[in-house]
């Protein structure tokens, strides 16, 4: 191995053998870092919540998680771009997936979910999660945004924020968003929902009414990623913020491999630089959904989204959530 990067490792807070071994051999975690149940003494955990009872199209992003660790060993450990690594000052753990026991009841999985990202909140961990369906982001929300209203940053190509009984429950993906706004978790004048588009727009009076900023993608092409960036600091302002990241919000080109896709959609190099335009933002948590590997077996979807999950674990690591917490 290269000295240079040898030594880079082994000053960093976290660091193991499996981060600078070849991506095809060892135990597989996210990015290569340690797997532990115990989520004391870590700064940030990486969790994995297999569950898409939520889906009201087609199933496979239980099959989420484990993909993108696996896709992970090829984003590697440091980003070129921000010049920096998230385990140079961070403890950083894989604290495994969210054992959900009742994976078909779309009642009881949600509760279960909450209770483990209580227990992450509890050890005052900030948690960087791989779904999974985007149903899952509420439960997180409910667990985590208990001290204060959090502002949102939502790349989707849908609002999901339809309204009661759309889809015969409150629950599914199609409403996580309202969901946190009516349950006074999130504050929709501190919200901003990017990437929109295709047919549904019919189900997202929500998110207008309620004051949540939605940058449609016809809105974001003639702005530029730069302008889209620097509007969304505005919105969302010095608060506490969650980042939750559907990967139908990259064009199908970049991400097939998802339950709801929807032609016309950003690149994966404009998602990472409004992503990479975030820095320094009080970011408190965030998540990759949506990933649904049955439909992509040559694992681009994943890997787009090991590589956003990996920008929003950057972002974590800057977050003014340690300095505040400290």
């Amino acid at each position: 191995m290269d000295e240079k990067m040898k030594s880079f490792l082994e000053n960093c807070k976290t660091s193991t053998n499996q981060m600078f071994s070849p991506p095809y051999s060892g135990i597989t975690t996210f990015f290569g870092t340690p797997l532990q149940d115990d989520i004391k003494n870590l700064d940030i955990a990486l969790v994995g919540v297999p569950l898409d009872s939520g889906v009201t199209v087609r199933p496979g992003a239980r099959f989420g998680p484990r993909e993108i660790r696996y896709q992970s060993k090829m984003v590697g450990f440091y980003n070129y771009y921000s010049r920096m690594s998230p385990f140079a000052n961070r403890q950083v753990a894989d604290v495994g997936d969210v054992p959900i026991l009742n994976p078909n009841n779309i009642e009881d999985a949600p509760k279960e979910i909450e209770v483990f990202y209580q227990t992450v909140s509890s050890a005052k961990a900030l948690p960087v999660t791989a779904g999974g369906d985007h149903s899952i982001t509420f439960p997180i929300l409910k667990a985590i945004a208990q001290k204060e209203k959090v502002g949102l940053i939502h790349f989707d190509s849908h609002c999901d924020t339809a309204s009661h009984g759309t889809f015969g429950s409150d629950l599914t993906h199609a409403s996580p968003m309202s969901n946190a706004v009516e349950a006074g978790l999130v504050d929709p004048e501190r919200s901003v929902q990017i990437g929109i588009r295709g047919f549904t727009e019919l189900l997202w009076d929500f998110s207008y009414k309620s004051g949540m900023q939605v940058i449609h993608i016809d809105e974001f092409y003639d702005k530029g990623w730069k302008k889209v960036a620097s509007d969304v600091r505005n919105k969302v302002g010095d608060g506490p913020v969650y980042i939750s990241f559907d990967i139908d919000c990259l064009d199908p080109a970049f991400a097939p491999g998802t339950g709801t896709p929807v032609a016309g959609g950003m690149t994966t190099f404009e998602a990472l630089q409004v992503l990479r335009g975030l820095r320094g933002l009080n970011i408190i948590g965030g998540d990759i959904v949506e990933v649904s590997p049955p439909y992509d077996t040559s694992g681009i979807t994943a890997l787009a989204g090991a590589t956003i999950m990996f920008e929003i674990l950057c972002l974590a690591a800057e977050s003014r959530f340690f300095e505040l917490d400290s």
